[in-house]
């Protein structure tokens, strides 16, 4: 970047915080005040900057634990607005318990927001976009070791100008942690002892068709993924997020092209998939009844959670609520301290720890041992 754009860049910055701290500061003292009858519209550039500030505020909230600090951004005064700070807040809230659960602490947030269209309709921006935003936490006892997760969302935002200054009135995405929000305390003293005892494991001879799905899953796994791919799905296959889901779909995917598994009556997809190519609950009845997986545990998290440790890349994991498995994801490897790690489409992940987001007491996981 040269001295130029990075002043410019730097001004643009310094005017988007002055922005929505003035708006803020304008809404409290004028809570019935309307959004501006006319305002100069934003380029490209400029709505592209604001979109990354937005989640650089909200990723330095998460690290410092501190859900007021993003207050500022949203106008709460309406409906719509509070609802997505009150979101945002309860978020947070649910990546604390769950790094006290799981003895870790998370030390960097890093979001790419690529806005896919914007619109303005009147003092209002509406803007479509991916954020795909990588983490790393460290285990306490061991802060030298880095670990490192991506997680992609797909957002539609609303920000609205107040006499020249800009909030967020609206926000809808595909939220990584919306099962997992009420915010029961996780920790107990023997999941912390099972946890803390358990070191890295080693997949360096796993058999070559767990490498390929690997593989695959890495490659095709959307917003998540690194950017070198585009962010984007295999574009032989469609996307069903705005239909129910992907999830199945992909490990389906990962299943077929890469761990050399045929197609069936039962399991295909032509030009469209079979029900056991995409629905989680039909995915795994066909894994399992079909003798292609086994059962290595069902339950709650304090039940499962030994054997986790026993998953391999490759592997899947498939999550059910309310007797019904309403997701499934792929064992892609483990952390410094042998945790399995996932990637799944949906809310798109990349080698995310398996529960992370799946915390509730009432979620039961299906372990299936895939024999490749």
């Amino acid at each position: 970047m040269s001295l130029k754009e990075f002043v410019k860049k730097r001004l643009i910055f310094g005017l988007f915080l002055f922005s929505f701290v003035a708006a803020s500061a304008f809404l409290a003292s004028d809570p019935d005040a309307e959004p501006a009858s006319s305002i100069s519209g934003l380029s490209d550039e400029e709505l592209e900057f604001f979109v990354e500030k937005i989640c650089d505020i909200r990723n330095d909230a998460i690290l410092k634990g501190d859900s007021d600090s993003i207050k500022e951004l949203y106008d709460t005064g309406k409906r719509n607005g509070l609802w997505a700070y009150e979101h945002e807040a309860k978020k947070m809230k649910y990546l604390a318990n769950w790094s006290e659960k799981q003895g870790v602490e998370f030390t960097a947030a890093d979001s790419e927001a690529v806005i896919k269209w914007s619109r303005q309709e009147g003092a209002s921006y509406i803007i479509n976009m991916l954020v795909s935003t990588t983490y790393n936490y460290i285990y306490k006892d061991r802060p030298d070791e880095i670990n490192t997760m991506r997680i992609g969302t797909y957002h539609e935002m609303v920000i609205t100008n107040y006499d020249q200054n800009w909030l967020i009135t609206r926000e809808w995405y595909t939220d990584p942690f919306a099962d997992s929000l009420d915010l029961d305390s996780l920790k107990t003293d023997e999941i912390e002892k099972i946890i803390m005892s358990q070191e890295r494991r080693d997949f360096s001879s796993m058999h070559q068709s767990r490498r390929k799905a690997v593989e695959y899953a890495d490659q095709y796994a959307g917003a998540a993924d690194s950017g070198e791919n585009g962010y984007k799905y295999n574009p032989k296959y469609k996307n069903y997020n705005s239909v129910g889901g992907d999830c199945a779909n992909f490990v389906s995917q990962v299943l077929f092209e890469a761990g050399g598994f045929k197609k069936t009556d039962t399991w295909n997809y032509a030009k469209d998939g079979s029900r056991a190519w995409l629905k989680s609950e039909s995915l795994k009845n066909f894994m399992l009844y079909s003798g292609r997986a086994s059962l290595i545990v069902y339950g709650n998290y304090g039940k499962v959670l030994a054997l986790s440790y026993k998953l391999l890349p490759g592997d899947i994991v498939a999550y059910e609520s309310k007797g019904k498995v309403k997701h499934v994801s792929l064992v892609t490897g483990c952390d410094s301290r042998g945790y399995a790690l996932v990637n799944c489409h949906n809310t798109d992940r990349y080698r995310v720890p398996w529960d992370l987001g799946w915390s509730n007491k009432s979620v039961r996981f299906y372990f299936l041992r895939v024999n490749y």
